[in-house]
């Protein structure tokens, strides 16, 4: 992998204005030799190749940024022109596209600040895939939006509120033989809330919490769920760092039952898992110790539908299979500074 990045920008002051104008540009090559993909025993005994070749990949882009400042408003905008060039075996593929971006920012006073962001982005897809097409689009295009606010009614309470969307042109889905194929379009839309609060010189929480409503957005409505995308989930926890170098914290993660299928008749449990860390830190060194699923919780790491059939089944099973997370796991860390 190789590449060049640069960047120029200029500003220019109209009264109480600042006008800051910035272009760039910037190319990656990507070379990769004997990709391979192949079918196996279950001792990893070589069958056959499914595929196997070297692959070339190039993006270049080129964008522009204007940046408005003028007293309480701040107004963003600028766009970017990628291109992509995917190679493999004899075949090539190009595609060119262009992402423009608008944000809009007001700072009512010290305390309280809202923004509108909205823009178009995208990703590019495996080019051994999309260069056999696959019903793979070659860039799929994703359109987002973000109405907000950033607010700190107390000293040392700060406080981001959002409303969201989010379009995806098209979607990958794990499909119940292990493969991930295209799923279509889907449309998410959702809220985010985030505290941040200085209990005491030495103590601080934060807390997160996010609600959304993912949708296939091609199927009817019984049939639109979203297999396994979150639609609520939340971290926080305390931490803490006291003036004789000890330092860590208490952290959570939560991620609530949600879908397994597009019906919904099948679901992925959902989890609470605790974390504590401690550290020892001076200027020389620093000496840790991690503990992860601190209460030993039993969870689910990853799900997904599968259709199985065990020795003794008279038939399939359609039924969710899955991951188990890590169990109570603790660590030992230690770290010299030059």
């Amino acid at each position: 992998m190789f590449g060049y990045n640069s960047r120029l920008s200029k500003r220019n002051y109209w009264g109480n204005a600042v006008l800051t104008s910035a272009i760039g540009l910037s190319s990656r090559f990507d070379r990769t030799y004997g990709s391979d993909y192949s079918l196996v025993t279950e001792q990893y005994q070589f069958l056959d190749n499914i595929t196997y070749g070297d692959i070339r990949q190039n993006n270049s882009a080129l964008y522009l940024d204007e940046t408005l400042e003028s007293g309480k408003w701040l107004l963003n905008a600028g766009a970017r022109l990628d291109y992509f060039n995917f190679s493999y075996h004899d075949s090539t593929k190009t595609q060119a596209l262009v992402n423009p971006k608008l944000n809009v920012q007001y700072t009512a006073n010290e305390q309280i600040q809202f923004y509108l962001k909205a823009g178009k982005g995208f990703h590019s897809n495996n080019a051994i895939a999309m260069i056999g097409n696959n019903g793979l689009q070659t860039l799929p295009a994703a359109y987002g939006a973000d109405l907000g606010l950033n607010w700190k009614p107390l000293p040392r309470l700060y406080l981001n509120a959002a409303l969201w969307y989010l379009y995806l042109q098209q979607e990958f889905v794990y499909t119940d033989d292990g493969s991930i194929a295209p799923g279509g379009r889907t449309r998410r839309m959702g809220a985010d809330l985030s505290a941040r609060y200085q209990l005491a010189a030495w103590l601080f929480a934060d807390l997160n919490v996010n609600l959304a409503r993912p949708r296939l957005a091609d199927s009817a409505k019984n049939t639109g769920y979203l297999a396994l995308a979150p639609t609520f989930t939340s971290t926080g926890g305390l931490d803490f760092k006291l003036k004789n170098g000890i330092n860590g914290g208490l952290s959570y993660r939560y991620m609530h039952s949600r879908p397994g299928n597009n019906t919904n008749t099948l679901r992925a449990d959902g989890y609470f898992v605790t974390d504590l860390k401690i550290n020892f830190t001076q200027k020389r060194y620093e000496i840790g110790i991690s503990m992860e699923n601190l209460l030993n919780t039993r969870w689910n790491e990853f799900e997904a539908e599968e259709v199985s059939q065990l020795k003794g089944e008279t038939a399939p099973v359609d039924q969710m299979s899955f991951t188990p997370g890590t169990p109570f796991f603790a660590k030992l860390r230690v770290a010299v500074f030059f």
